[in-house]
């Protein structure tokens, strides 16, 4: 069977955010042969390898990530991708201003989920430099945010 629902999770740089959603989404869906998943950055330098807090929050968790590599948005992961979820309302208007035609694919990672004390829609905020705190507030957003976005291409498709 192949992959029916394609999705992509775009941040900035694809080291941080990104990269983490991808593989909690991946973690979330691994016995639903239907989901291939991929994450780029607006801004990303190809090649780049996932931040290092990024990695062990990921590895606390038992999810490896070690072969991952950054990789820019491009026409071509936004043609192979039937969702795309960005992490900020910035994310989704840099997308939107490259690639209008692609805009029904567009969500914001956060748009179907109530955040405490940030309300529905809130950004992903960009953990870098800010600890590994920071990055398990995070990793606790995907955790709230994935099972939404699931459901959602689960009743779309």
């Amino acid at each position: 069977m192949s992959a029916t629902h394609k999705v992509l999770f775009v941040c900035t740089g694809n080291t941080c955010r990104s990269p983490m959603a991808e593989a909690l989404f991946r973690d979330a869906v691994e016995d639903r042969e239907e989901f291939e998943v991929a994450s780029a950055g607006v801004a990303a330098y190809p090649g780049s390898p996932i931040s290092g807090e990024s990695a062990a929050i990921l590895m606390e968790r038992g999810i490896e990530s070690g072969a991952f590599r950054s990789q820019p948005v491009t026409e071509e992961l936004l043609d192979w991708a039937t969702h795309v979820f960005a992490m900020t309302g910035g994310h989704l208007a840099a997308l939107l201003a490259e690639w209008p035609e692609y805009e029904d694919k567009f969500y914001l990672m956060c748009e179907f989920v109530e955040l405490p004390g940030r309300g529905i829609g809130a950004d992903v905020p960009d953990p870098i430099g800010m600890g590994k705190r920071a990055y398990e507030q995070v990793a606790g957003t995907f955790d709230r945010a994935i099972p939404t976005l699931i459901a959602l291409i689960d009743q779309t498709s």
